[in-house]
């Protein structure tokens, strides 16, 4: 699904940022990961539908969701997501030990934010925090701590990633969102969205661009932030708020953008 590879490509970035010059990125870690990956947006999405179900009964592309359709129990739920939470700690323990830690730490981040649609109109931003967790733990697992000039420009981007693409995601219910009484970045924005998407790429890029100069980045990398650039402009230009198919297309299409960032890193590593 679109989302686990969203939640990945973050950290396929920093583990090959980390990698020695000349060297490709380190496999064994990015299998690793790739592995966590899949467990953590399970587990997210099981905690999500926990707190959502009796939101998810009134909308239609969520009513069949298992929690909401009673096909199953909280109890089974609880069983399942504790499942998904010990085999993603066992993952976490392949790791060194201040993985191990910053790992952990994104737990709180995991559990909270399906409650923020709730409460303000930016839980977006909480999901970029979430998400993009893997550009500082990526570097860690190599590295064995985070370099902050490299670590925390990355974490910027992709938080500034996320809220272009989830954005767009949630104009896909914004009609039943404003029945049920659930916030988001495209009820905020409304009209101005593509106003606001813009700053956002704007801000990714330029972060993008801190980070090749911090880790002396070449041709390749410069290269595939361009392509990206160009990827969020003809996405934005062209995007249909009101037409949920279209959203949905452009949401998805996001994994390229993850791919080109990863294959510029890789070759400009080269």
């Amino acid at each position: 699904p679109a989302g686990t590879w969203l939640l990945y490509l973050p950290c396929t970035w920093s583990v090959g940022l980390a990698a020695e010059p000349g060297c490709p990125p380190e496999w064994r870690t990015l299998a690793l990961f790739g592995v966590g990956a899949v467990l953590m947006r399970g587990a997210g999405c099981t905690v999500n539908d926990m707190w959502d179900r009796d939101y998810d009964r009134k909308v239609a592309r969520t009513a069949s969701r298992p929690l909401a359709a009673g096909d199953i129990s909280t109890f089974q739920s609880f069983v399942f997501l504790g499942g998904q939470l010990s085999l993603a700690l066992c993952v976490l323990l392949c790791l060194n030990y201040y993985s191990i830690v910053l790992g952990a730490a994104s737990l709180s981040l995991v559990i909270t934010y399906p409650l923020m649609k709730r409460i303000t109109y930016w839980p977006q931003l909480v999901l970029g925090l979430t998400f993009n967790w893997g550009a500082l733990l990526g570097w860690s697992a190599i590295k064995g701590s985070c370099e902050w000039s490299v670590c925390l420009p990355l974490y910027l981007a992709g938080v500034m990633w996320t809220l272009v693409y989830d954005t767009i995601y949630a104009h896909q219910d914004k009609r039943d969102d404003i029945i049920i009484g659930v916030k988001s970045t495209a009820l905020q924005f409304k009209e101005d969205t593509k106003q606001w998407l813009s700053g956002f790429s704007l801000a990714m890029l330029l972060s993008l661009c801190v980070v090749g100069v911090n880790c002396n980045q070449t041709f390749p990398y410069y290269s595939s932030v361009a392509a990206i650039g160009a990827h969020l402009a003809h996405q934005i230009y062209t995007l249909d708020i009101d037409k949920p198919e279209d959203c949905w297309k452009k949401f998805a299409s996001n994994r390229t953008v993850g791919v080109l960032l990863f294959i510029g890193i890789a070759l400009g590593n080269l």
